[in-house]
């Protein structure tokens, strides 16, 4: 199972993430960070149909996302 860790305090809310996801998995949050900013949030219930592609990683310009992958045998 996937796991993406976004860090709120780091997004400045620009969803390139929510365009590069090609499962459309991270949405944006509808509560302001302490920046005032509406970050991107990747809900739990969405980690199984994660791929682990991290092309929301690769796409933050403030390298807010982290992608962790599950390992080989890890059962969901």
């Amino acid at each position: 199972m996937a796991k993406v860790v976004i860090d709120e305090a780091r997004c400045k809310g620009c969803a390139l993430c929510t365009l590069a996801c090609p499962k459309k998995l991270i949405r944006m949050s509808d509560k302001l960070n302490r920046q005032g900013f509406l970050p991107a949030v990747f809900p739990a219930e969405c980690s199984r149909d994660c791929t682990s592609c991290a092309l929301c990683a690769q796409m933050c310009p403030d390298v807010a996302i982290t992608v962790f992958r599950a390992e080989k045998g890890e059962k969901p």
